[in-house]
Formats: structure tokens, C-alpha cells, sequence
């Protein structure tokens, strides 16, 4: 038979991609692989079309709103797609241009959006700050007396979550997607690290690529395969009134993430639903499969004080009739970000799932993205914040979503501080430190699970945040950590470090063609290097350490750990003899970093710690007491210092030896939040914030990391050297404010002779510096972004409306020589 040939279910035998799920993610993901040539498509849905969480959706699309590179680029596009898609398809999506209004009225909540409008207009998507008495005009029927100010989205809108959904599978259709409904996925066949057939309850169909577009059993789907898709289904809610005057079809949607509420017009009357700061998991133990078009019962008593709140923006809605009470599932992730992209467990699962109630919002762009990534093999925006590849396994577990699952509602419509943390689910990995630190007044925040140590209070001060886009309560306590690793010695507990031992007499050779740095070096030698993909993107930021002739150690940050294992695992040749472990949970990591890191380390240990015996960019074995520990001496913050790797069981005792001994240098515990203003200071880079998959070393900054020049050569080399010759678009820089006062976080946009050219991807306060420092891309729209171009401009940095003047450097402020690191 031929692919498309039906067997005697009526499936077809064969399909280079099937996806699973016919709502509004699996429709548009099957309608853009066919818009790219990939017509061999089947798409299974287990009921009818929409019939998930699609149907009952707000509709509510905007073409910003958010404060990401990648979710601004999506969202446009998906509106973009809606408001045309009529016209290819001849179903009508429901488009409604009425614009959206968000309003604000406290301080905090203005200075937020006035970031986000500006970030959001540089990417082209329109948000304008009106005064209150133009909400007013807007919306008659709002309650305006305590709002500061609205920012309004003239370009978004609604549509009807069922109509667009339906025009994008007759698109699919157009080009060639077989859609099968009532045909629920019972198991897959997996040979090796590839799913090879998915068995239906009409049948089987051999594939070469699965999309997991499932919603919210995609969960239950991925077990099916051995894929971990973190997500728990949690209630949604929104009221429908019955008509009421005043109430016409071109109200804008109406957003009062204060009250946790949005409204909309609805038949006449006014829909607006509830993002509870306390909400409800749903099927704790899975979704029935014969949940269709399904409902939950609403919990009055539970809502009603929500609910009542939310009226008090629109009070004619206290006396309003109610024609629906509606209660339905939404699926949510436990960090907020949709799961999309290739599952690390398999070579060819691939899942787009848990939009988080932004599925109808985000479905275009999201399917083009899926699309894009299948064909290509290498995604083109930024999804160092999306790939499923970065949930870890204990995000899996029931108890974990069911726990997180109560806080990520409202935590959605909270005002977004740069450095909020989840409350729920938590604590649930400590180090081996942890009661230490604590004792110590560790306030801690939580990076992959862990529970690491943002900064310290002083004695009898409580380690608790008061949130502000100001200098917060912890300022000052930072800045006191970060003067002592400049000045004298820290320590700070690194044991968030992923760890991974790559052993086996081909290690040398397997590595170096996935390095772009050369790891073929004598024994004991630390290489910073980065992992590019054939495009010459970057895939991982990490050091590699050559314990032996055929042991190497690979350290990355632990969110990224298993996204490093998969690619390593892929690149590695199946004859190769060549193993690897994640040994993460084996070594517990205390840095020691500063001036006089050297002295404290000499203090405890027999070893020779002097530059000549103990050059930068290697590794020893090295005694602290009683235990032997793997010493690196490395920095992440631009002073002399080693990265100690503890045996487990050894923890608490070098750390005690450690800190008795540092009584005498004054020894002070630092968290993360002088590690990263000490970074930016030396414009180390950090992979996911300031750099990501988008970029290539070159942009980055980090050129001198890759050999060209060595045996066997790269992956991603030849890429490499074209975009080199061709001329970079952007580079990487490093900004310095002028003014002391003003703080950098992310987003606020760069300006260069007065004309945008990128934003901040990272920022903090350099206290050595001496005022706020970050680090973002500069564009040059008419030509290569050569050095003199950057260096020949005049700079400034808008700030929530404010523009700063900043001074521009490709090296780093602070010692650009290396000389305090190599001493």
C-alpha cells in the first residue's frame, strides 16, 4: 500500500506525522506542516473537534500583552492569522476587532505595563497608555475612580474558539491532513528511542514523527509513551449575564488583573471570568476519556467572593441576571510555560500542550512554531523558556501538580516582579546546606526544583521579600555579598550545578565533535565551550573537565541538564564506546570565590593552591579534612576562586571546616542575587536569559570559545563561518547607566542615536560599578553590526516611559584583562 492508502479500518497504514488532539493546538499544527509541504499528515482526535477545553474557551487574542521575545512573536502571528484565515478557507473565524484595555490602578501594576507597553511596541504590537477618563470612554459601564491609568491594544480582540478552530482544520484538509475523529490513541510502539506506530482503538498507523497535542490528557498520553508532560487540569471559570444597555458588540475586552477578572461582551450581555489567586485542581487521578464538551459543576461558595470582587469594576453587574454559570478544565504547567518541542526521552515524540487557558490566544503562532521545529529540526525563536525539555521528573508527580496547581491561576494576573518566586510545592530539593543556610538567614528561591539562596538577612532581620520595581528590603543585603566576593571571600552554595560523567575510550572524539571549544586536552583542564546545532545556534552553554584519558564531567545549570543528556545521546554514534550518568545528586557544590579565596583553601588543605601549581582553568583532587573533593578553579563572577565538588555524604563536614576556618578572613555567605550582579559585571553570560538558542556564538560574544582550526571539526562549524563572513545582524552588549539611581531588570529598551535597537535581556545593580549595569542585543537595521558600529553610537535606556543615557562596551566594565581571575 501507499502512505495514504486506507487499510480496512479506514486509517491509512502508513503517515510521516501523526498528531494526537483535534483542539485548537493539534489543528494548527496540522494546518501549518501541510502550509510547509508535509501533507503526509493524519491528525486523531479520541471525540469530535474542540471537544477538549477548545470549545469553552474566552476567545480572547491579543497581539501582546506579554513580556517575552518568543510569547509577543507568537501571539502576533496568531492574530494576524485569524484575522485573515476567513479568506483562505471560507469558514469564518469569528474575528472581532474590538481592541483589549487593560487598567491599572496601583503604582506598581502602571510601572509594569508601561515595560511591557514599550517592549511589546518595539516588536511591533501596539500598547498605548490612556488616562482614566479615556477607560471611562471606552468602557461607560466601568467604575473608574481608582484607576492610575489603562493601556489599550487598538489591533486586539476575540474570535469564536470552535469557528477558528474548524477553519484551520478545513486548511489542513485543503492541503492534504487526513482528520479521523472518534478514534482514541490506545499505546504506541517503540523501538529503540523512536515511536514507530500508534495503535488506535480502529487500528494501527506506522509513522515517522508524534505530535502531542492532547491538552489536557496529554499527560496520560505522554505515559502511554514514557514521556513525562507535566501538567495538572485545574477550573476555570466565567459568568455570562443575562443583556444589559450600554452593553454593544464593539466593547473592547476589558483586563483587571487586580481584581484577577476580565470582561467581554457576550449576546448583549457581559462574560468575565475569574483567574482566582487560590484555585481548584480537577481529575487528580486523570481526565475521563469520555469527557466531551464537558463540564464541572460550579462551586458558588468557593467563587462567590471572587466573583463579587471582580463586580465591583463593573457594578451594574451586581443586579445583572445570570444566564450561565460555566465551570470547565484548563490545563496548567508548573512554571506557566506551554510544553512544546521534542521530548527528551524519545527521538521523534514530539508535544505542544498546556498553554495554561492561552490556547485559543496563542494557537496560530504556536502551531507555526511546532511546524517549523518538526520540519527544520532546529526551532528559530528563543524556547529556552517553552522546550519541554527543561520540566524535570518530580514535576510529574501527582502531589507536586496538585500542590502547584492552587497558585498558578492567580499568579498569572499578579503584578510580574522580576524576581517573584512560587510559593506552593515547595520545598521539594535541598542541598546538603540547606539547614545550614537557613540558620544563616537564607532567603530562598527555587531554580529547578531547588531551594538555593538568594541573599542572606543580618541578624535579626527576617528573610522575607517586600516586592517593588525599586531597590527592595534586600538591597542593601546583597550589596553587602557582592562587595565581599569583590573585596575578600565568599562562599555560596552551588549545588544546583547538573552534573553529568561522560566515560569511554571514545569520549574524546564524541565530545570534541559536539564541542565547539577543543576538549582534546591533558588531563585536569577545564573547557568553557558551547554546543551548536547544524545552523550554528547554540544548544548548551557549559564547561567540560577531562578527569582522565577516557572521563570527562560535564557541568551545565540543572535546568538545562536533561536537555544536554538528550543531545548528547542523540550525537553520540552507535558504535561509539561511550556511557554517561547524571550525577547530579552525587557532588554538592560550594564556590569560594574572592581575593582571598586562596588563603581560606590553603588554610584547609594540604594541597598547593598557588597560581603556579594550581593555574586557572583546571581541576585537582584536593583534601578538606577528611574528604577528598574534585577542586576547579573557575569563576562565574570575575574574582579568583574555586567550584568544590563534595561527595554527598562529605557535605556537611567541608562545609563546617570551611566556615570554622573562615572566621578568620571574615568569610560571608552569598546568594544569587550577587552572583548574577557579579556576572553582569563581567558580562559573563547566562544561557536563557542573556544568550538562548536563537543566538550563535558570534553574536554572543564568545567567538574566542570556538576552534575553527581543530581536527575532525564541529558540528554547526560551516554554518558557523558562513554567518561570520556574511556579517553579523546583532551583537551582544554590555551597558553601563550613567545615572546611579535608575535599575535594570529585562526588556527596557535600548536606544542608539535615539533610534530602538534591541532591549535588555539581563540586568542588575553593579555595586562595584557603581550603578545599574545589563546586558542586551544591538541591531544595526541598515548594514552588519560591526564593532564601530556599536562603539560610534550614542546610547540611552527607556525605563517604564524614561529614557537613561548608558554607556556602551563589547568588553566588560570590570576588569576586561582577566587579571584579578588569572592572579
Amino acid at each position: 500500500m501507499t502512505a495514504q492508502q486506507p487499510s480496512a479500518s479506514g486509517l491509512p497504514e502508513h503517515a510521516r506525522v501523526v498528531i494526537i488532539g483535534g483542539g485548537i493546538i493539534g489543528c494548527s499544527t496540522a494546518y501549518h506542516l501541510a502550509k510547509r509541504g508535509w501533507k503526509d499528515v493524519v491528525l486523531l482526535e479520541r471525540a469530535r473537534l474542540t471537544s477538549g477545553t477548545t470549545w469553552h474557551a474566552a476567545g480572547l487574542i491579543e497581539a501582546g500583552g506579554f513580556f517575552s521575545e518568543t510569547s509577543v512573536d507568537i501571539t502576533k502571528y496568531t492574530l494576524e492569522l485569524y484575522r485573515t484565515l476567513e479568506d483562505e478557507t471560507g469558514l469564518a473565524t469569528g474575528y472581532k476587532n474590538v481592541g483589549m484595555l487593560v487598567v491599572a490602578s496601583t503604582p506598581d501594576r502602571v510601572e509594569e505595563y508601561r515595560r511591557i507597553a514599550a517592549f511589546d511596541t518595539f516588536f511591533g504590537a501596539l500598547m498605548e497608555e490612556i488616562p482614566p477618563q479615556k477607560v471611562r470612554e471606552l468602557w461607560p459601564l466601568a467604575a473608574t475612580d481608582d484607576i492610575l491609568a489603562g493601556f489599550y491594544s487598538p489591533a486586539d480582540g476575540r474570535v469564536n474558539p470552535i469557528d477558528v478552530t474548524m477553519s484551520l482544520a478545513k486548511g489542513a484538509r485543503m492541503r492534504g491532513v487526513q482528520i479521523f475523529e472518534h478514534t482514541p490513541v490506545t499505546g504506541f510502539k517503540i523501538e529503540g528511542r523512536d515511536v514507530t506506530a500508534v495503535h488506535t482503538t480502529r487500528g494501527t498507523i506506522r509513522c515517522d514523527v508524534v505530535v502531542n497535542c492532547a491538552g489536557m490528557w496529554a499527560r496520560q498520553i505522554g505515559a502511554m509513551a514514557g514521556v513525562q508532560v507535566p501538567l495538572q487540569p485545574t477550573e476555570h471559570y466565567y459568568l455570562v449575564t443575562e443583556p444589559i444597555e450600554g452593553v454593544h458588540p464593539n466593547l473592547p475586552v476589558l483586563v483587571d488583573l487586580d481584581k484577577y477578572a476580565y470582561y467581554r461582551e457576550e449576546v448583549g450581555g457581559i462574560l468575565f471570568g475569574i483567574f482566582e489567586p487560590v484555585s481548584a485542581p480537577w481529575a487528580l487521578d486523570g481526565v475521563p476519556q469520555d469527557f466531551v464538551f464537558g463540564q464541572i459543576k460550579p462551586n458558588w461558595e468557593r467563587m462567590m467572593p471572587y466573583l463579587e470582587e471582580a463586580m465591583k469594576r463593573i457594578p451594574v453587574l451586581e443586579n445583572a441576571g445570570v444566564h450561565k454559570f460555566f465551570c470547565g478544565p484548563e490545563s496548567f504547567t508548573p512554571d506557566l510555560e506551554p510544553m512544546m518541542g521534542l521530548a527528551p526521552e524519545l527521538d521523534n515524540f514530539y508535544v505542544a500542550a498546556g498553554f495554561n487557558s492561552l490556547g485559543i490566544l496563542m494557537g496560530g503562532g504556536a502551531g507555526r512554531v511546532m511546524a517549523q521545529w518538526i520540519t527544520d529540526g532546529v526551532p528559530e525563536v528563543d524556547v529556552t523558556e517553552i522546550d519541554i525539555a527543561r520540566t524535570l521528573p518530580f514535576e510529574n508527580t501527582p502531589k507536586y501538580l496538585r500542590d502547584r496547581a492552587v497558585e498558578v491561576l492567580g499568579y498569572m494576573f499578579e503584578v510580574g516582579y522580576p524576581n517573584r518566586q512560587f510559593q506552593t510545592a515547595r520545598p521539594a530539593r535541598k542541598s546538603a546546606f540547606h539547614d545550614r543556610l537557613a540558620k544563616a538567614g537564607a532567603y530562598f528561591s527555587v531554580y529547578a526544583g531547588w531551594e538555593s539562596p538568594d541573599w542572606f538577612a543580618p541578624p535579626g532581620v527576617e528573610p522575607r521579600v517586600d516586592y517593588s520595581w525599586g531597590r527592595q528590603n534586600w538591597f542593601e543585603y546583597a550589596a553587602a555579598e557582592h562587595r565581599a566576593v569583590r573585596e575578600n571571600v565568599g562562599l555560596l552554595d552551588y549545588s544546583v550545578m547538573g552534573k553529568i560523567l561522560v566515560q569511554g575510550r571514545d569520549a574524546e572524539r564524541v565530545l570534541n565533535r559536539i564541542c565547539a571549544n577543543n576538549v582534546a586536552v591533558p588531563v585536569g583542564r577545564v573547557v568553557y565551550t558551547q554546543w551548536l546545532n547544524e545552523t550554528g545556534t547554540i544548544e548548551a552553554d557549559l564547561t567540560v573537565t577531562r578527569l582522565a584519558e577516557d572521563r570527562y564531567l560535564i557541568l551545565t545549570s540543572d535546568g538545562t541538564t536533561r536537555a544536554v543528556e538528550a543531545w548528547l545521546r542523540r550525537h553520540t554514534p552507535p558504535e561509539a564506546h561511550l556511557g554517561f550518568t547524571n550525577i547530579t545528586s552525587a557532588y554538592s557544590v560550594l564556590s569560594i570565590q574572592g581575593p582571598n579565596s586562596r588563603a581560606l583553601l590553603s588554610k584547609v588543605t594540604s594541597a598547593d593552591m598557588s597560581n603556579e601549581a594550581f593555574p586557572y582553568l583546571t581541576m585537582q583532587e584536593i583534601d578538606i579534612g577528611y574528604a577528598l573533593v574534585l577542586a576547579l578553579r573557575v569563576t562565574y563572577v570575575g574574582e579568583l576562586g574555586w567550584e568544590l565538588y563534595i561527595p554527598t555524604e562529605f557535605s556537611l563536614h567541608v562545609f563546617d571546616t570551611l566556615v570554622e576556618a573562615g572566621e578568620e578572613f571574615g568569610l560571608k555567605f552569598f546568594g544569587l542575587q550577587a552572583l548574577n550582579t557579579l556576572r553582569l559585571e563581567k558580562a559573563y553570560r547566562d544561557y536563557g536569559g542573556d544568550i538562548d538558542n536563537a543566538d550563535t556564538p558570534l553574536e554572543a560574544g564568545l567567538s574566542r570559545f570556538v576552534k575553527f582550526d581543530k581536527p575532525g571539526g564541529f558540528i554547526g562549524r560551516e554554518a558557523l563561518l558562513r554567518r561570520k563572513e556574511a556579517g553579523l545582524e546583532y551583537r551582544l552588549v554590555q551597558f553601563l547607566l550613567e545615572d546611579p539611581q535608575p535599575l535594570l531588570h529585562y526588556g527596557e529598551i535600548i536606544y542608539r542615536d535615539g533610534v530602538p535597537v534591541g532591549y535588555i535581556r539581563a540586568g542588575g545593580y553593579g555595586h562595584t560599578l557603581g550603578a545599574a549595569v545589563g546586558v542586551g542585543a544591538v541591531e544595526n537595521h541598515e548594514g552588519p553590526a560591526t564593532p564601530d558600529f556599536i562603539k560610534n553610537g550614542s546610547y540611552e535606556i527607556g525605563i517604564a516611559g524614561v529614557c537613561y543615557p548608558a554607556k556602551a562596551s563589547l568588553r566588560p566594565f570590570y576588569d576586561p584583562n582577566l587579571s584579578r581571575v588569572r592572579c
